[in-house]
């Protein structure tokens, strides 16, 4: 019997010790990054910044009220675009690939989205909210040593956070969605972290298509809801 007991033994206490490094990881990110308490104070965040795609400068505004609506208002060469989430709905409108007016994104889509609505991150009470977490050991990138965490969300499927092990901040995200059957890779990569009101926020966020340098970031300041309503209507 004690030939049999041990093995289990050894395997239980593999598991658990895991998953203390990875909610140990997640604690020392979220102090990184102003506390577990001023996060939960964070209702809204309003971001604006320019781009640079193919020699072209892009503006770029993200503004987001917690568990209620993000909105992405781009602008290029005289034309103004937008892509509005909800956890029930989203639109978009992108002149500049030739749509003639707003149109409603798939169903997938807007579940996909739902959880990149918390504003105050998927890490802060994970479990909480519906969330797995699973630490995968480290892995460099470009030349920093991070942690990774596979984060299996409610709603909006699996996210591999990469956490710098000596700032504690995620310096990337490889996100996979399935939209319209296909799914779909994002990688994002985040960089310049600075405090704005007791929290902090990357000022430079790079993806395939170009990297967003934030020139204004405000938190909880008032933000009209209405950028959120139906635009078709």
């Amino acid at each position: 019997m004690k030939k049999v007991l041990l093995p289990l033994m050894l395997i239980f206490s593999a598991v658990t010790a895991m998953a203390q490094t990875a909610d140990e990881i997640i604690d020392k990110h979220i102090a990184a990054i102003g506390g577990k308490e001023n996060w939960l104070k964070v209702k809204s965040v309003q971001m604006e910044g320019t781009m640079n795609v193919m020699g072209r400068e892009v503006g770029v505004k993200l503004t987001g009220v917690h568990n209620t609506g993000s909105r992405q208002d781009i602008s290029v060469a005289g034309m103004n675009g937008y892509m509005i989430s909800t956890p029930t709905a989203g639109w978009m409108f992108m002149p500049f690939q030739g749509q003639q007016k707003p149109e409603p994104v798939p169903a997938d889509a807007v579940k996909a989205s739902i959880d990149d609505l918390d504003l105050q991150g998927n890490l802060i009470d994970y479990k909480a909210k519906g969330h797995t977490v699973e630490y995968l050991g480290t892995e460099d990138v470009e030349g920093t040593e991070c942690h990774k965490l596979k984060v299996t969300r409610k709603n909006s499927g699996d996210q591999t956070l990469y956490i710098d092990a000596e700032t504690f901040y995620v310096i990337r995200t490889s996100s996979k969605t399935n939209v319209n059957g296909q799914e779909v890779e994002s990688k994002v990569d985040m960089s310049d972290y600075r405090e704005v009101n007791g929290v902090k926020l990357a000022f430079s966020v790079s993806q395939p298509f170009g990297t967003v340098v934030m020139t204004s970031v405000k938190v909880n300041e008032a933000v009209d809801e209405k950028i959120f309503a139906d635009p078709t209507k």
